[in-house]
């Protein structure tokens, strides 16, 4: 495809800087996106933030699913692995069970860094979820997330608090690979330091009967 370049002009940008402007273009493939802040730190705040939504559309259209946020994937995971965990008569159920609860540090971060009551809201939250698992007449519940702006449970899927959710596989993926790596290692060897201290100094001359 080739350009159609209708006006080309110089614009200032900010009072330091100036910029190309293209308009009017036949094809339009590519577009710019201009910050301006107080000072460098705000602007590059911004730019952290616009990159992190830019990463965000681009996971969603790569894997063209998505699952709702707010603590819901996890709190659902951890009570299915929970009940699944009952079903076992082997030591592996302890290993299920405890992987459960791991899966709860997330929601319980989120709520600690909203400064909310975690205990409470977790403990809701896992009673949504426990419903839509185990009752049909509430099987909608499997949408509940943390609303932490209002500290309550709600419909993460209505509210459009959505993940990508190849983003969220492989972030599941890449803490289990590191706890069983962890796990793994068995032996630790430890190097001590020679000792520095003086043989022949006075203290040890007494500790030793010598004087």
């Amino acid at each position: 495809k080739q350009w159609y370049q209708r006006r080309v002009r110089e614009a200032v940008v900010s009072t330091q800087s100036t910029g190309i402007l293209i308009k009017g273009t036949k094809v339009k493939p590519a577009a710019s996106i201009i910050l301006r802040g107080a000072n460098d730190m705000y602007v590059d705040e911004m730019d952290r933030s616009v990159h992190d939504s830019l990463c965000a559309v681009k996971r969603v259209i790569e894997s063209k699913k998505v699952v709702p946020g707010g603590g819901c994937v996890e709190a659902a995971l951890s009570i299915y692995l929970e009940n699944f965990a009952t079903s076992l008569g082997s030591r592996e159920q302890l290993a299920i069970a405890e992987f459960a609860q791991a899966m709860l540090v997330i929601p319980k971060t989120l709520v600690v860094n909203a400064a909310k009551d975690s205990t409470e809201l977790v403990a809701k939250l896992r009673a949504f979820h426990n419903a839509s698992q185990t009752i049909e007449a509430k099987k909608n519940f499997k949408w509940i997330g943390l609303d932490l702006e209002h500290g309550k449970c709600r419909d993460n899927k209505e509210a459009g608090v959505l993940e990508p959710e190849m983003s969220k596989v492989k972030s599941l993926k890449f803490a289990t690979e590191a706890a069983i790596t962890i796990l793994r290692i068995d032996d630790m060897i430890k190097i001590y330091q020679p000792s520095k201290e003086d043989p022949n100094s006075y203290a040890n001359a007494v500790a030793q009967g010598r004087l």
